[in-house]
């Protein structure tokens, strides 16, 4: 049995723009994969804390030593890596808030990067330790930045994934979303087509 993880990042859950987005596909993986399991992480609902000193010493401190609190904090962290080591395919709705990802994500991503869980350091640089698997990206602006400058969110997210050792990533944009009723129309038509063909 396949196992979908879907990651809301959006502030309204699942009914922002890009949960709709990546909601619309799992509906589609699902009839394919009759019996797949989507666990969903909404970090809206359930937000993940940020990164402070006293989590991140946490991570560092050898098991055997840690604290009760280190416990806690570094079993968070476990979690969430485990969820997504877990997954066969990822969905993340990915709003662009401020010209950059949501500080929740961020928080999610602070959490997963380990060293020595999901990447480690060798003489020739870091290498990713989880192992590749399809990563689907639903991102909805409210103007248009893919292929500009502007457009923080793809690179930053793409070398995330990368440096942890997935590779198979897939985006689709819905832009224009705050440019007049046509343009969010025809944003989310084509967004939809793309679905799709992304399905098929």
């Amino acid at each position: 049995m396949k196992t979908l993880l879907q990651i809301h990042s959006s502030l309204f859950s699942e009914q922002g723009q890009s949960s709709l987005l990546a909601g619309q596909f799992v509906e589609r993986w699902l009839d394919a994969n009759p019996g797949g399991k989507v666990v969903t992480r909404d970090l809206a609902a359930n937000p993940v804390p940020h990164l402070t000193g006293e989590r991140f010493q946490a991570f560092l401190a050898d098991p055997e030593e840690r604290t009760p609190q280190q416990v806690k904090y570094a079993a968070e962290s476990d979690r969430l890596i485990e969820e997504l080591g877990s997954a066969d395919v990822v969905v993340i709705g990915l709003p662009m808030y401020n010209f950059g990802i949501p500080s929740t994500l961020k928080a999610w991503i602070d959490h997963v990067a380990r060293a020595g869980k999901t990447f480690k350091y060798t003489e020739k640089g870091p290498v990713g330790l989880l192992s590749d698997r399809p990563v689907h990206i639903f991102a909805a602006r409210g103007g248009y930045y893919e292929g500009t400058p502007r457009d923080t969110q793809s690179a930053y997210i793409t070398h995330f994934l990368n440096f942890i050792g997935i590779r198979d990533i897939e985006f689709v944009y819905a832009e224009g979303l705050a440019m007049g009723d046509e343009q969010r129309r025809q944003s989310l038509d084509a967004a939809a087509e793309a679905i799709d063909r992304l399905a098929a």
